[in-house]
């Protein structure tokens, strides 16, 4: 018989450094959760994305058992990466901090594709390509398609 649902819980946490500090912690240890099992699970399965920004969907059942879910990492992580900036723009209308080319939104939306709501790249990379405009990351050369 399938176990009940209790709720969801919806966390980011850098790959392979899942601890028991905030935020995880108290995130869990609220829900009534074993934090060291998810940590010791979350890491194994994150090696390979050390440092990494990885948002977690955590199904809770009834029981006080889990299941999670690693979605890949942010649009705006993965702009800030390929510019290296820190930060976005803070006046992105009028401050500009870096440039992207359409091969490196091709790379990002293609990276994300999994977990954004549309069927083709073109409409993708139009999402890349939009969040990066928020961040005051301008796109060089016309649209690719």
């Amino acid at each position: 018989m399938a176990k009940e649902v209790t709720g969801f819980l919806k966390i980011q946490v850098k790959g392979g450094q899942a601890n028991p500090a905030p935020p995880i912690g108290p995130a869990l240890g609220s829900k009534g959760l074993n934090i060291m099992q998810f940590c010791k699970e979350f890491n194994a399965r994150t090696q390979d994305k050390m440092g990494q920004v990885l948002p977690v969907v955590i199904t809770i059942y009834s029981d006080k058992s889990f299941d999670f879910v690693i979605k890949t990492p942010p649009v705006a992580v993965l702009i800030k990466e390929a510019v290296k900036i820190q930060t976005g723009s803070a006046e992105p209308n009028r401050k500009k901090v870096g440039k992207l080319t359409w091969e490196q939104v091709r790379k990002i939306a293609e990276i994300k594709m999994p977990d954004l709501n549309c069927y083709t790249i073109e409409s993708a990379m139009s999402m890349v390509a939009g969040a990066a405009r928020s961040m005051g990351v301008t796109i060089e050369g016309p649209k690719p398609f």
